[in-house]
């Protein structure tokens, strides 16, 4: 069993790794924070504590994996990730299903005890909802339901013979949920409430945020697997200032690695400023959150990485515009 680390703490190393989304590393931090408390006593005063699993929402690259493994790394625990719209294009849901606990497994080093401490991330669920007409409506609800028993708990026979039970595994689930919030805009309409000036403001928008069961149920999931994720949150756009300070603070940032990497042979890398608003406006160009300004930066440091090599002399590289040739000095 993982040492139980306080909400305050889990939110703290969070933010070492993760930039902004305070709202939903403070719910994380609680959720886990519960999952494990109920782990080391499934039942206190004869009480049974059930297991509450997570689901996240938010747009592409707004950090829902990078949140998942820093939780599963702070924790120390084993940890998968798997594709909701893999899982309803196979014909075998129940085959995919098993081969994502024997990742488990294997992450845990084939330590079968650990493997039911880990934590499961289930990308894309929004996916899995039935449109009008859509052919994957079928598949997309049976994966819904496969899903279903592994999430609350049960134990589940693995080719080898074994048993995993996965009643402590957490589950968390991610998707965009697009078309979500039109859903929330018809179905909340929170009006005055007598509380002063900000905190009414505040409170309205809390309430008119918060996601109902019955909106996850209009968009397309089926009331079950709703109700097997009762913790829920959402993460926001990121904004440029967002992008920048996830190029530039967090313990492995992009930035902070480059900069190791020209260290280590002797090369100091200076980047403006301009620089890092460059990149991060090109990246809310590509839509595609923070997941495209690796891409981005590695493009602006491939010459750079492919002269030092040939050139020992090279001492500092001076970058003051994306779009401007690095300025080089040599000893």
């Amino acid at each position: 069993m993982p040492t139980l680390l306080k909400p305050s703490e889990i939110f703290q190393r969070l933010s070492e790794h993760v930039v902004g989304q305070d709202a939903a590393k403070k719910t994380l931090a609680v959720a886990i924070y519960a999952h494990f408390r109920r782990m080391a006593a499934s039942t206190v005063d004869s009480v049974e504590l059930s297991k509450s699993n997570i689901l996240l929402i938010g747009p592409t690259g707004t950090g829902k994996t990078l949140l998942c493994e820093t939780l599963a790394r702070i924790l120390d625990v084993p940890f998968v990730t798997a594709d909701a719209t893999s899982l309803a294009q196979t014909q075998f849901v129940g085959d995919e299903i098993e081969a994502i606990l024997h990742r488990l497994l294997d992450r845990a080093g084939d330590d079968l005890e650990r493997a039911q401490r880990g934590i499961v991330f289930v990308d894309e669920v929004d996916k899995l909802k039935a449109a009008g007409g859509d052919a994957r409506a079928t598949s997309g609800e049976s994966v819904q339901h496969a899903l279903l028993k592994i999430m609350e708990g049960a134990p589940v026979r693995l080719r080898d013979g074994r048993h995993i039970d996965t009643t402590h595994i957490l589950f968390i689930c991610g998707g965009a949920f697009v078309g979500l919030d039109k859903i929330l805009t018809k179905t909340h309409s929170f009006g005055f409430i007598s509380t002063s000036g900000d905190d009414d403001r505040n409170i309205l928008e809390r309430l008119n945020a918060r996601i109902k069961p019955t909106d996850l149920l209009e968009f397309g999931l089926i009331p079950e697997f709703a109700g097997r994720l009762p913790i829920v949150t959402r993460l926001q756009d990121l904004s440029q200032e967002m992008l920048v300070r996830i190029m530039t603070e967090p313990k492995n940032a992009i930035a902070k690695q480059f900069t190791a990497m020209l260290q280590a042979d002797g090369v100091k890398l200076e980047i403006a400023p301009l620089v890092f608003e460059q990149i991060a406006e090109l990246a809310i160009e590509y839509k595609a959150g923070a997941r495209s300004l690796r891409g981005i930066f590695e493009e602006m440091m491939a010459d750079i990485l492919y002269a030092i090599p040939d050139n020992p002399a090279i001492r500092s590289v001076s970058i003051r515009s994306l779009f401007e040739p690095p300025m080089i000095a040599s000893a």
